[in-house]
């Protein structure tokens, strides 16, 4: 016979010590009333403390199996009057398997089995003669008032363990929660980082490498042009000093974030890159060879999140473009409208076979890294980026950034 989970238990020692003791008292009671010699017939009173030892034992099972107990209990009441021994009343000998049995989620049956002793006890009693007034109108009530009473205590202690149990889950499902919470947003703030080194560093190295490659040309066996090599070792100092500057601003916005806000929310990276900086971006693009023409501004007043994001897409826009175009040309177009920022870059570089961008068309090889980091940046500020080759040739990047935007 399965059992329901019922009211939080004490464990080990100290339940045994509790049933124990209620046991006990369940003796007790009866054994007093058994000894107060009211009625009874011609059996030994053996037989009716045997009756009171079988219920206070019952009490070390009820936990195990508190349904069992009930109709035991019951059944022993029954037996004992069936056997004529010393009135002990009805209530008080069942009432402690009566609340066991509703405190472990079995309140219907102990309703039941309740409301069967008191219609077998009162027809009996009523059947013997005995009288109706004093049956119904005095006992009948005290009866029913004790087992009703412990029936609500049983389901009171089952309802308040079940709703500790109900805030106990809630509590660890809600941790757990958190805790899914900050892994996520510990991957997330990885990842920005991740996009901000890489965007910081890359670029300058990129460049970098071009000029270290044309100074390496121009250095090279009967072909020395030392005024050549010269100038792009010049160049290699300035991008190396500046990809060095803005690491360090990128490490310092992550270690001081802005008016308190962290560096995940834009406070570090307005400081770190934005529109303002473009000019310098392009001169150093156009150093290493790269013709780049600006077309509108945007960048006053925007929000700083948004505005690191439209900065870092040109830069890593015009990065990809020395990496792998072999362009001479690229266009920069910043629209700026009441809701969003649209900020187009586009190249003349021929299209490398074999490699693809979105929807499957041929690209620049430039599907790797650089515009999965330009499409989780977009995605943060709730924007839309557009990139593939365009008809006649050269490659396109159009981000929409909507004002506000990850807000």
């Amino acid at each position: 016979m399965s059992e329901r989970p019922g009211p939080q238990e004490p464990s080990g020692r100290q339940a045994v010590v509790v049933d124990a003791l209620l046991g006990f008292a369940v003796f007790a009671v009866v054994a007093i009333a058994i000894g107060a010699g009211i009625g009874g017939g011609d059996l030994p009173p053996a037989v009716a403390y045997g009756f009171a030892t079988a219920l206070g034992l019952l009490m070390l099972v009820r936990r195990r199996w508190p349904l069992a107990v009930l109709v035991v209990t019951a059944v022993l009441l029954v037996a004992y009057y069936v056997a004529d021994l010393p009135v002990i009343g009805l209530a008080v000998p069942v009432s402690a398997a009566l609340y066991s049995a509703a405190a472990f989620d079995r309140t219907r049956w102990a309703v039941g089995v309740a409301a069967a002793l008191v219609g077998v006890s009162t027809t009996a009693r009523l059947s013997e003669g005995q009288d109706p007034a004093f049956l119904l109108g005095y006992e009948l009530v005290t009866t029913m008032a004790v087992m009703g009473a412990a029936i609500a205590l049983g389901d009171g202690a089952r309802q308040r363990a079940e709703g500790a149990r109900q805030r106990a889950l809630i509590a660890a499902l809600d941790a757990q929660a958190r805790e899914a919470e900050s892994a996520e947003l510990l991957a997330r703030e990885r990842a920005r980082i991740a996009r901000d080194l890489h965007d910081a560093v890359g670029h300058h190295l990129s460049v970098v490498s071009l000029h270290t490659s044309v100074a390496a040309e121009a250095l090279e066996e009967g072909e020395t042009d030392l005024p050549v090599a010269r100038a792009e070792l010049e160049h290699v100092s300035q991008a190396a000093s500046e990809g060095l500057r803005d690491l360090r601003a990128t490490v310092r916005a992550l270690r001081e974030p802005e008016d308190g806000t962290g560096a995940g929310d834009g406070g570090g990276a307005g400081r770190v890159a934005g529109l303002a900086h473009l000019d310098g971006l392009t001169a150093s693009v156009r150093a290493a060879g790269l013709d780049v023409e600006v077309v509108g501004e945007g960048g006053k007043g925007l929000p700083g999140l948004v505005d690191a994001t439209a900065y870092r897409v040109v830069q890593e826009a015009l990065t990809n473009t020395l990496r792998h175009a072999r362009a001479r040309r690229a266009q920069v177009v910043l629209v700026r409208t009441e809701e969003a920022l649209i900020v187009t870059v586009a190249d003349d570089g021929s299209v490398v076979p074999g490699n693809t961008a979105d929807g499957g068309a041929p690209d620049t090889g430039r599907g790797g890294t650089g515009l999965a980091g330009m499409r989780e940046r977009v995605r943060m500020v709730e924007g839309t980026l557009e990139a593939g080759p365009v008809p006649g040739g050269g490659f396109r990047v159009r981000v929409r950034l909507p004002i506000g935007g990850g807000a």
